[in-house]
C-alpha cells in the first residue's frame, strides 16, 4: 500500500462518494482492486477522494453504462493510451516496455514490468494516469476505435 500524506483537503470519504454517485461502496473498492482507480490513502488506510477521483469514477460509470464496456474492456482501453507521448521516454525504453509493445493493461497495473525510469514515479501523479482519469483521451480513443471498426466492416474485401 502506498500510504501518502494528503497534500490537499479530501473532498469526501468512500461512503459519501458512493451516496453522491449512487454506486455501492464495494463497487468503488472493486474498481480500485481492478486497477482502474488509484486512490490516496492515509497512514491508517482510509481512502481519500478528491474532485478528480469523482470525475474519474463518473467516467468509468459512463464507459460501462453508455459504451457497454466491462472492467476488462476499460483496462484494455487504458492500455491503448500512448504513454510514450504523455510521458516521453527513449526509444530503447519503449522497446523494452510492455506498455508500448502491446500490454493488455495500463502501465500502472504492470509497474513491475515497465522500465525503471517509470517505476520510480507515483502512478497517481504520472501524466498517463492523469490523462486517463480526465477521460478526454479515452473518449477520443474510443471514438477512433469505433470508427476504425466501422470502416473495416464497410470496406470491400
Amino acid at each position: 500500500m502506498n500510504a501518502i500524506k494528503p497534500k490537499k483537503k479530501p473532498v469526501l470519504k468512500i461512503g459519501q462518494v458512493a451516496r453522491k454517485l449512487d454506486i455501492a461502496v464495494e463497487t468503488i473498492r472493486m474498481y480500485e482492486r481492478e486497477g482502474l482507480i488509484i486512490l490516496e490513502k492515509t497512514e491508517t488506510g482510509q481512502r481519500l477522494f478528491y474532485d478528480e477521483d469523482l470525475h474519474w469514477l463518473i467516467c468509468i460509470r459512463r464507459l460501462i453504462k453508455d459504451e457497454g464496456l466491462n472492467i476488462e474492456g476499460i483496462r484494455r482501453l487504458l492500455a491503448l493510451l500512448p504513454c510514450w507521448e504523455l510521458r516521453p521516454c527513449s526509444l530503447e525504453e519503449r522497446r523494452q516496455c510492455p506498455a508500448y509493445t502491446g500490454a493488455l493493461k495500463p502501465c500502472w497495473m504492470i509497474k513491475s514490468q515497465i522500465p525503471v525510469s517509470c517505476r520510480a514515479e507515483n502512478c497517481r501523479e504520472c501524466p498517463v494516469y492523469q490523462n486517463a482519469s480526465r477521460c478526454e483521451n479515452l473518449k477520443a480513443l474510443l471514438f477512433k476505435i469505433k470508427h476504425q471498426e466501422i470502416r473495416s466492416l464497410t470496406k470491400p474485401h
